[in-house]
């Protein structure tokens, strides 16, 4: 049985899913297709903390789905625009989880995880699969994959 570790990045796989459907992501659905016929060694998801109850109950839901949720505090600069990404943990954890995997998911459309990909499949052999809405997803991400599934209405929310 082949070893998986996922990673969802949650702000682009909620923005990315809106944009272009409107509508949320399924992680349920999303859990049963990534896990199956799989051990899985690691399932994180990176969420922004705004401190909301709505929030809160959406991270519940994460952990009872079997993520752990790691949580950065969303910042508000002066100038009146917003930080709160999670792109160097998702890399750190991918290369650290991810070396010892036979695959690894991420949920993400950033092109910023093309090296990523890159480095796991040629450093580890790494099978790297990559789930994002097509149409917002950087063509280098996809190319880097060894396989890319769309997020379509299959892995949406009715």
């Amino acid at each position: 049985m082949k070893t998986v570790t996922i990673l969802v990045d949650v702000q682009n796989v909620y923005y990315t899913t809106r944009d272009a459907f409107g509508r949320s992501f399924d992680y349920n659905r999303f859990w049963q297709q990534a896990t199956e016929g799989r051990q899985l060694v690691k399932a994180i998801a990176y969420a922004i903390d705004r401190g909301d109850e709505k929030q809160r109950q959406f991270q519940n839901i994460l952990r009872a789905i079997g993520f752990e949720v790691k949580l950065k505090p969303f910042i508000q600069r002066s100038d009146g625009s917003a930080k709160g990404d999670w792109d160097v943990g998702i890399a750190i954890d991918g290369i650290e989880y991810g070396k010892d995997s036979d695959v690894l998911v991420l949920v993400s459309g950033d092109g910023d995880f093309d090296i990523l990909a890159k480095t796991l499949r040629a450093k580890y052999q790494t099978q790297v699969e990559v789930y994002g809405v097509e149409s917002l997803t950087a063509h280098s991400l996809i190319h880097s994959a060894d396989t890319f599934t769309t997020i379509d209405n299959k892995l949406l929310l009715k």
